[in-house]
């Protein structure tokens, strides 16, 4: 897919057209005219694996993989779900908890399971997610964002992806991040405060501006 001529663009490396949608809307207003272009938008390469310990680590390594397959300024993150009562994890094991191939239905599954006789008070969580930015002048940015919140017993909404659906903010603690509208969700969520921090640095570099 081509971007218009008066498009900025700018790459994330993922397939997730919801990702790559509150991306856009993030970066929108900083940068007008900004295209996030996602995989299907570009060339096919190599992508790398995701074999770092950290959330930091594998959000750099997309970063960099990206970057020198496109020649864009590259987005990537690493995001995932950090349970209290399971010592931290999935954390970056996230996206594959419940094994390949990869499904969040499968993964929410699990984690219900897992926590099945966690009273409410033990089933603190928190989302993480690292934006890495590489851009072909060698600016490399790397940035945090963090969501408090609770594992409810079921899985509700049909908004998000991941383990939206089973995933109570502090901010909404009656609704999982799944039956939230997009502009709250953005307000709130560990991706969105990572973005928006990153944001205005990234809007600089797209311009032209150290």
């Amino acid at each position: 897919m081509t971007p218009a001529t008066d498009a900025v663009p700018i790459f994330l490396a993922s397939r997730n057209g919801k990702k790559l949608a509150e991306m856009e809307r993030i970066l929108a207003p900083l940068v007008p005219g900004v295209r996030v272009l996602g995989l299907e938008d570009v060339v096919a390469y190599e992508e790398p694996v995701e074999d770092q310990p950290d959330f930091a680590g594998n959000a750099l390594l997309k970063a960099r993989a990206g970057l020198t397959a496109t020649g864009l300024p590259t987005l990537a993150d690493d995001s995932g779900l950090c349970v209290d009562a399971l010592n931290g994890m999935p954390g970056v094991l996230s996206a594959r908890w419940s094994g390949r191939p990869k499904s969040d239905h499968r993964n929410n599954e699990l984690l219900l399971e897992q926590l099945a006789d966690v009273p409410d008070e033990r089933r603190g969580a928190h989302f993480t997610c690292v934006v890495a930015f590489c851009h072909p002048d060698g600016t490399e940015l790397v940035v945090e964002g963090r969501m408090d919140g609770r594992i409810v017993h079921e899985t509700r909404g049909s908004g998000g992806f991941g383990y939206d659906v089973v995933f109570a903010a502090v901010e909404h603690p009656e609704r999982t991040t799944a039956e939230l509208d997009p502009d709250t969700k953005d307000a709130t969520s560990h991706r969105g405060r990572a973005l928006r921090a990153i944001a205005p640095q990234v809007a600089a570099a797209l311009r032209g501006r150290s």
